[in-house]
């Protein structure tokens, strides 16, 4: 694992302290004269109080204009590229954004907004996983390739809404999108977690032949059918008040869902509610684990706040000390 370390995105702002260094070195050459401060005030309060005062502003000056400019310097921890070992999956969501995920019928959130949120936890989850997301509908599309870079994975997730692609529901081009993105994966168990909510009617992919050539390439494919049972109220266009829904039958082709599973080893999920999805997922945390090896690139964390507050806070205190002395000449 690599070691975390600190660099600075401008250092040439590092110059602004020669000129402090070289008055701070031209001050300690001269001798200094009888009077260390001009104000009455700090004379009738005795030379030592005087000499004290004079000392501590000069202090809290200094610390304002080295922190102020390490500040400008811009010191960050991060942005490291590391290799990491560890027991991990190359991993591609495949997720469902035909209009029938909008269906209401998986408490508090309709379907979509509930797998977004369960398919970001299992992503939370990761430490070593390589894991990729490909959205399907009418067509499908890779949103991110094979990636350890979470937060990016994170946010595609969240960004993903219906309409963003052609509606339908092509299972085989998703499944074929997928296999094409784990192809290069340098793990040695490759997974496809395929979810979705109804009847393979788009493509000119059969599923069943997309699972044949992800079988022979020793990909195992998980396939989630997720859907409550009976009816559910599902969007059928806009009204002046927002979407329009009606109760329509739920449909979901788990025998061709089935097949894709066991073509490639893996296994089919019904989730018929929110906390059933969410058991799916850990299950399917539960996976073999193979050595996988991998580089990382670590982001940049910014740490100019914190000599931004210290020289805020020299300054105020360099301000109470004068104000205490008085008013200023």
């Amino acid at each position: 694992m690599g070691i975390a370390t600190i660099d600075f995105a401008t250092p040439w702002a590092f110059a602004f302290l020669a000129p402090l260094a070289l008055w701070l070195l031209w001050r300690r050459r001269r001798r200094p004269p009888a009077l260390l401060h001009a104000r009455a005030d700090l004379l009738a309060a005795g030379p030592r109080r005087g000499r004290w005062a004079a000392r501590a502003t000069l202090l809290l000056r200094i610390i304002v204009i080295v922190a102020a400019v390490t500040a400008l310097a811009r010191p960050r921890a991060g942005a490291r590229a590391e290799t990491i070992r560890g027991d991990g999956i190359s991993i591609v969501l495949a997720l469902d954004l035909s209009s029938s995920m909008l269906a209401e019928d998986f408490q508090p959130d309709n379907r979509l907004e509930v797998a977004k949120e369960t398919i970001k936890e299992f992503i939370s989850g990761r430490q070593v996983d390589e894991v990729g997301l490909v959205a399907f509908a009418g067509e499908a599309l890779t949103q991110v390739p094979l990636t350890l870079d979470y937060p990016v994975l994170l946010a595609a997730v969240e960004n993903l809404q219906p309409g963003q692609l052609e509606d339908g529901t092509a299972i085989g081009t998703g499944l074929i999108t997928a296999t094409n993105r784990l192809r290069g994966a340098r793990g040695r168990s490759r997974v496809i977690v395929l979810l979705t909510d109804g009847e393979n009617n788009r493509g000119t992919i059969d599923p069943r032949t997309a699972a044949q050539a992800a079988a022979a390439l020793g990909m195992r494919v998980y396939t989630i059918g997720v859907g409550s049972e009976g009816v559910a109220p599902v969007p059928v266009g806009r009204g002046v008040f927002g979407l329009r829904y009606e109760n329509r039958p739920v449909r979901i082709d788990e025998v061709l869902l089935e097949d894709v599973a066991r073509q490639t080893g893996g296994r089919y999920f019904r989730a018929r509610d929110a906390q059933a999805l969410r058991r799916i997922y850990e299950q399917i945390d539960a996976l073999e684990r193979t050595p996988l090896r991998a580089t990382r690139y670590v982001r940049f964390t910014e740490l100019y706040l914190w000599p931004l507050a210290l020289a805020a806070a020299a300054l105020l205190a360099e301000l109470l000390l004068l104000w205490r002395r008085g008013p200023l000449p």
